[in-house]
């Protein structure tokens, strides 16, 4: 079931989370040209703290598993790609995500800088608050430990608690209608790939659909409902397709 409804989840989250801000674009090439690029300076900016908070976030039920790893590893791609030298800031990212990750003693401490460094901004609590509920119920559930880590990050925010339940019971719904698609022939159309391939290959044209139109962390900033409605629905279909194609190669 988890396998089935990650990018359908991704969607989903995108489309709530910029419906409400859809011209909101201070995370741009532009606004970050003159930014200094160093440990320190990637860890204390804004996205670097976010980056700390899907740390525990991931771990929290006590391993990273191969579908969180692949949204973060997207995550990764999004942010460095706006900062000047962006393998540099990927590289700085995931040592953040790898030392962060270890540990839940400073949650709040995180929180409460990058409360402090957005100043309480409703649409960056709810754009940061969004990517991560959304990371909890990729697996298709949210553990005890994850909701308790949310919880402490949301109040460490100033999140309002009404919106963060909305949100949470938006994921819940969600799971609860989604109904894979049934005909094996049509999977591999969606994915553009043959029967007789192996999984291999079915796995790198997955992979680089699941690029083409995952909606972007980044880019979806300015973007309109239709946009993500769209990607919403693509993400879908492509997921479904590759996790029935993953069964019968079983």
């Amino acid at each position: 079931m988890g396998n089935i409804i990650v990018l359908a989840i991704l969607g989903v989250v995108f489309y709530y989370v910029f419906k409400s801000y859809s011209n909101y674009t201070e995370y741009s090439k532009e606004a970050l040209k003159d930014f200094s690029i160093s440990y320190e300076s990637i860890k204390n900016s804004e996205l670097g703290l976010f980056v700390a908070l899907v740390a525990k976030v991931a771990k929290a039920d006590g391993k990273v598993d191969a579908l969180e790893a692949q949204l973060i590893g997207i995550m990764f791609d999004d942010i460095s790609g706006i900062f000047p030298e962006p393998e540099k800031t990927k590289s700085i990212l995931k040592q953040i995500f790898e030392e962060e990750k270890h540990s839940i003693s400073n949650i709040q401490e995180i929180a409460y800088k990058l409360s402090q460094s957005i100043k309480r901004d409703k649409a960056k609590q709810l754009h940061f608050m969004g990517f991560l509920i959304q990371l909890a119920f990729v697996d298709g559930e949210v553990s005890k430990s994850e909701e308790e880590i949310l919880a402490t990050i949301a109040e460490s925010l100033e999140f309002d608690p009404k919106i963060y339940h909305n949100i949470f019971d938006q994921f819940e719904d969600m799971i609860k209608n989604i109904k894979p698609q049934n005909n094996i022939s049509d999977a591999y159309k969606i994915l553009g790939v043959k029967e007789t391939d192996d999984m291999a290959t079915i796995k790198k044209a997955y992979r680089k659909l699941v690029r083409q139109y995952h909606p972007d962390i980044i880019k979806s900033q300015g973007k309109d409902d239709s946009y993500i409605k769209e990607a919403t629905a693509k993400t879908q279909e492509i997921n479904q397709a590759y996790e029935m194609i993953k069964e019968i190669h079983k």
